[in-house]
């Protein structure tokens, strides 16, 4: 009955609502230990539903409207690379959508089920073989209550138009994000045409995620959306970028970095940084607006607050939270009282607060 009375993505969009994304996933729980670097696969909705059903509930209090399903890199070709053994693809797609529908269902929040890129894709360009990948993946997923597709973390659009293929004969909505920068995809495919190949192929949001920070995102999606002006076609937009700053990077994105993995706290976006994105984003004409890798619940919450007007409404986390840090007025100490105002945060140009400090990535350590 409840899936009955729930509205559809598309419905949703179309009705001019915004949509906020959830967060990243494999970066936080690796940083909870629950997920291995490297390997990036989700068998934690195996091993530790509890540890998954947990960040999901943190960012639909954040005010997400959608929750996706854990599955990145759930394929086998990436399972069996990974060495992980005794937990299939199959199980680890049903237990990630019944743990996103359990919480989903706790805030009237929709499910996608997710797949991404493939090593088959990289070792074989079998357009047969990989896609019978994402077929099975798609099977898994219409077993289950979810409510759209998203096709994510693609670096060739080729491999992303196959995935939007296979997905749209499941009759379902389907929307497809590449981690590509302002430069194209991998084959220098540009933005704009990757946007037109994705519509074609039939996909309804178009966007990015992943690699690069929220502002170059933005530009991205910007250049997708003059493309298909261009060619005449009309699609939703989404973005989820990466929760770091990436002033150097281009077509490889954050995994160029020498922090990356284990290093990258010193580049985290702060949630008044969030509150730039959400707004440039909105203004670009995207109304799906969310996050990957380095994206935690209060990064969504900021979202949420941002356009809390044009959404009618705040989250339940923001019961907690002051808005632009009214909560400081309680301080004892005045130099922090004088900090609960909107201007201060804005303007605010944070420390690293590490000696010695630089702009940009130093491989002094060889």
């Amino acid at each position: 009955m409840e899936s009955k009375k729930r509205r559809g993505i598309l419905e949703r969009l179309n009705a001019g609502e915004v949509i906020v994304g959830d967060g990243g996933y494999v970066m936080q729980l690796e940083r909870r230990g629950y997920v291995k670097a490297g390997h990036w696969t989700p068998e934690a909705a195996v091993e530790h539903p509890e540890a998954v059903r947990q960040l999901h509930r943190e960012f639909l209090r954040a005010g997400a409207n959608v929750i996706q399903t854990f599955t990145f890199y759930c394929s086998e070709d990436k399972l069996e690379l990974s060495h992980v053994t005794g937990i299939t693809g199959a199980q680890i797609n049903e237990a990630a959508c019944d743990l996103a529908r359990e919480v989903a269902n706790e805030g009237n929040a929709l499910v996608a089920g997710g797949v991404s890129m493939t090593p088959c894709y990289a070792k074989s360009h079998s357009e047969t073989e990989v896609k019978a990948i994402f077929k099975k993946q798609m099977d898994d997923f219409l077993k289950k209550d979810i409510d759209f597709f998203i096709a994510e973390f693609f670096d060739h659009v080729e491999e992303a138009v196959w995935a939007v293929e296979v997905l749209k004969t499941s009759g379902k909505t389907v929307g497809a994000t590449l981690c590509i920068s302002p430069h194209g995809d991998m084959k220098g495919v540009p933005p704009g045409e990757c946007a037109v190949r994705l519509v074609k192929a039939g996909a309804d949001i178009v966007g990015i995620n992943c690699h690069l920070d929220p502002m170059t995102g933005v530009r991205t999606v910007k250049l997708m959306k003059e493309g298909l002006e261009k060619a005449g076609l009309k699609a939703h937009l989404m973005v989820q970028p990466l929760g770091f700053h990436t002033p150097e990077c281009n077509h490889t994105g954050y995994l160029a970095l020498p922090e990356f993995p284990f290093a990258l706290e010193t580049r985290a976006i702060t949630r008044w940084d969030i509150h730039k994105y959400a707004r440039e984003a909105y203004n670009a004409g995207i109304r799906y607006i969310g996050g990957c890798c380095g994206f935690e619940p209060y990064h969504i919450r900021a979202i949420a607050e941002e356009l809390a007007a044009e959404r009618g409404f705040l989250p339940p986390a923001s019961e907690k939270h002051g808005l632009w840090g009214a909560a400081l007025e309680m301080h004892t100490k005045p130099w922090v009282r004088a900090r609960a105002r909107r201007e201060y945060w804005e303007n605010l140009l944070p420390a690293s607060g590490r000696p010695p400090s630089v702009f940009i990535s130093c491989k002094h350590n060889k």
